[in-house]
C-alpha cells in the first residue's frame, strides 16, 4: 500500500518566525496562511509546524501546558481549523510536533500532583529520593541535574531530562500511556496527517538508583544518555499507540525523533513488522571533525568544521541499511542546529551543492523554512540573548583562555541553535515583511536575502530549490535505486537508477578545482551549481561545484 507520505517533500516551519498577521512581533497561524501561496511556488507538499498548543514558552512551545488549545500568541482553534483546511486545498499535508516525553510544569496534571501528594497525576511524573537527596548522578540536557526538588516538600525530587520547568511524564503508568493516545487522535480527528513524534527515544528510563560511574565516584551531575535513550520499553509502550493510530488514521504519517539512534535502532523503529514509525529523524549524520579544537577552553560552542568522509560513511550506511525497509529523513538543518549556510557551506555555490546531494538521495527532504533563501544564523552580542545557561559556561572558559566577549559572542552565534530560529524576511522593508512590530527574536542579520526578491531572480537559491524539487518528484529520484561511487575525500558522487534511466550527482566537496572520471555516458545536465564541464567521460567541478547528469 502507497501512502502520501512516501513522495512527501516537507517544509519545517518555525511558526513563532515565519509571519506574524496581528503586529505583535510574533509569527502566528493566520500568518502561515498569508503565504500559502509561497509555498506552493516552491513546490513543496506537506508542512510540519512546530509546537502551536498552549505553553509558558520557557522552550519555545516544547513545554506544554494545554495539549487541547492553541497557544493565543499563535492564534485561536479557528484560526488552526481553517490553516488546516487553507492547506489541504492547496494540496498540502499538515504535520504537528507532538511533545510526548514531558509537559510544563504550568500544565494542571503536574500542578494537582505538587499541591496535593496523593494525587491520581502524582504518577503520571517521575518522583524519587527521600530526604531532600537526589537519586543518582544524572545530568539534563539543559545543565546542572535532572532532579529538581518537589515543591511540595515532600523531600522527594521530580525527574526533567530537559529545562526544571519541563517535568518528564511516567510512560510506565498505563494511564500517561492513554492519556497521550487520546491528545494525537484529538489532533488527527482534526485533520491533521502526521505527527512528528518528538523526543520520543527517552519515555523510558532505567533504574532510578543507578548512578553513572565515574572515576571519583562523583556526585557531579553527567549527561548519562545510556539510562534514558533507546531503552527496549520504549518499543514496548511505542508499539500500541502507534498501532491505535494506524488502525484509526492508517493513512497518518509518524515521523519520530529519534537524535540518538543507530542505523539499526533506526531499523527497528521504522522496520513495518514492527508496527511503529515510518521514519525517524537521527542527529547523526553530522560527525564533526574535532582536529582543531582549541583545547585551552570549552569545545561545546566552538565552530567546526563537517567531517566529509565520516558523512560519506554516515549516509552510505544509511541508505544501505534501510533500503526495502524505510525512507531515511534528508535534512541539513532545523530548529536544533545551526543553519547549513552558517555551520558547513563556505558560500552559496556550496550551499546549492550540499542541498542537491542531500534531497535527491533516496528518503524524505525535510527543508527547515528559510533554507531556500541560503539564510544563515542572526549575530547575538548579548548573552541573554541566547536564553541558555550552557552559553554563559563557554563563554566564561573562552574569556578565561584569554577570547575577548565579542568573540565568543560570535563563535556562540555561528553553532547555537537559536540564531537559527531568525524572523522570515520577506520583503527589504523594515521588519522584513516579517511584521509591523520588532520581531521577538532579532539580531545582526549576516545576508541579505529577501522572498520578494528571490521569487524574481532566475538565477536565485529559491528557484534553484524550486528546480530540484521539481527534479526530486521524478520516479528516478523518488524510487529509483541509490548507490554511493568510490571517491576520494574532495568529492561526493552517487547514481540513482529506476527502470531504464539512470543519474548521476556529482558535488566538488573542496575549494580547488577537481576532475571525475564518468562511469558511463552521462552528459545531460538536469541541475547544476557552479562552473562544470565534461568532455570524454571526465567531469571536471569548479570549487565547491555540483552538477546533475542524465544518460
Amino acid at each position: 500500500m502507497t501512502h502520501w507520505y512516501d513522495k512527501a517533500v516537507i517544509y519545517q516551519i518555525y511558526p513563532k518566525s515565519f509571519q506574524d498577521s496581528n503586529g505583535d512581533g510574533i509569527g502566528d497561524l493566520n500568518g502561515i496562511r498569508q503565504r500559502i501561496p509561497y509555498l506552493k511556488e516552491l513546490g513543496i507538499n506537506a508542512v510540519w509546524l512546530n509546537p502551536v498548543f498552549v505553553s509558558p514558552q520557557v522552550d519555545n512551545g516544547y513545554d506544554v501546558s494545554n495539549y487541547f488549545a492553541v497557544d493565543p500568541h499563535m492564534g485561536t482553534m479557528a484560526d488552526m481549523d481553517n490553516l488546516i483546511q487553507d492547506l489541504h486545498q492547496a494540496g498540502i499535508k499538515v504535520i504537528m510536533d507532538f511533545v510526548l516525553n514531558h509537559t510544563s510544569d504550568q500544565h494542571p496534571w503536574f500542578q494537582d500532583a505538587i499541591k496535593n501528594p496523593n494525587s491520581i497525576y502524582r504518577d503520571y511524573y517521575i518522583f524519587a529520593g527521600k530526604d531532600n537527596k537526589r537519586p543518582n548522578n544524572w545530568g539534563s540536557f539543559f545543565g546542572g541535574s535532572v532532579w529538581e526538588p518537589d515543591p511540595a516538600g515532600t523531600g522527594q525530587s521530580y525527574f526533567h531530562l530537559f529545562d526544571k520547568r519541563m517535568p518528564d511524564l511516567n510512560w510506565k503508568n498505563p494511564e500517561v500511556r492513554h492519556a497521550m493516545l487520546e491528545i494525537a487522535e484529538y489532533w488527527l480527528e482534526k485533520g491533521i496527517d502526521g505527527l512528528r513524534l518528538d523526543a520520543f527515544i527517552h519515555i523510558a528510563k532505567a533504574d532510578l538508583r543507578q548512578n553513572y560511574p565515574t572515576a571519583d565516584n562523583s556526585q557531579k551531575p553527567v549527561i548519562a544518555e545510556g539510562f534514558f535513550a533507546n531503552l527496549p520499553q520504549v518499543q514496548e509502550w511505542m508499539r500500541p499507540f502507534c498501532e491505535e493510530i494506524k488502525k484509526d488514521y492508517p493513512d497518518t504519517l509518524l515521523l519520530g525523533e529519534a537524535a540518538s539512534a543507530s542505523v539499526n535502532l533506526a531499523v527497528d523503529y521504522t522496520s513495518k513488522r514492527n508496527h511503529l514509525m515510518d521514519s525517524v529523524i537521527t542527529f547523526r549524520y553530522f560527525t564533526e571533525d574535532d582536529s582543531k579544537v582549541d583545547k585551552s577552553f570549552s569545545a561545546q560552542y566552538q565552530p567546526k568544521e563537517l567531517d566529509f568522509t565520516a558523512f560519506k560513511q554516515n549516509q552510505a550506511i544509511w541508505q544501505q541499511t534501510l533500503a526495502g525497509i524505510s525512507q531515511p529523513t534528508l535534512y541539513w538543518n532545523n530548529h536544533d542546529m545551526a543553519r547549513l549556510a552558517t555551520r558547513v557551506a563556505h558560500n552559496q555555490t556550496q550551499a546549492r551543492s550540499l542541498a542537491m546531494l542531500m534531497y535527491l538521495q533516496r528518503g524524505i527532504p525535510v527543508i527547515y523554512y528559510g533554507e531556500e533563501l541560503g539564510l544563515k544564523n542572526l549575530e547575538f552580542d548579548n548573552i541573554d540573548d541566547f536564553k541558555d545557561l550552557t552559553v554563559q559556561d563557554f563563554v566564561k572558559s573562552a574569556k578565561a583562555a584569554g577570547k575577548s566577549q565579542a568573540q565568543a559572542f560570535k563563535m556562540v552565534s555561528q553553532t547555537h541553535k537559536l540564531p537559527a530560529r531568525n524572523p522570515m524576511p520577506w520583503t527589504t522593508e523594515k521588519n522584513y515583511g516579517f511584521s509591523t512590530h520588532t520581531p521577538w527574536l532579532t539580531g545582526k542579520k549576516l545576508d541579505h536575502a529577501d522572498v520578494a526578491d528571490e521569487m524574481l531572480d532566475s538565477q536565485s537559491m529559491f528557484n534553484f530549490y524550486k528546480k530540484m524539487l521539481e527534479l526530486k518528484k521524478t520516479d528516478l529520484f523518488e524510487e529509483g535505486k541509490y548507490y554511493l561511487l568510490a571517491t576520494d575525500k574532495n568529492s561526493y558522487v552517487y547514481q540513482r537508477d529506476y527502470q531504464d534511466q539512470s543519474a548521476l550527482v556529482a558535488v566538488n566537496l573542496s575549494e580547488k578545482e577537481i576532475e571525475l572520471s564518468l562511469p558511463d555516458a552521462y552528459h545531460q545536465a538536469d541541475l547544476a551549481a557552479g562552473e562544470y564541464e565534461i568532455k570524454e567521460n571526465k567531469l571536471k567541478l569548479s570549487p565547491y561545484a555540483g552538477v546533475v547528469l542524465e544518460k
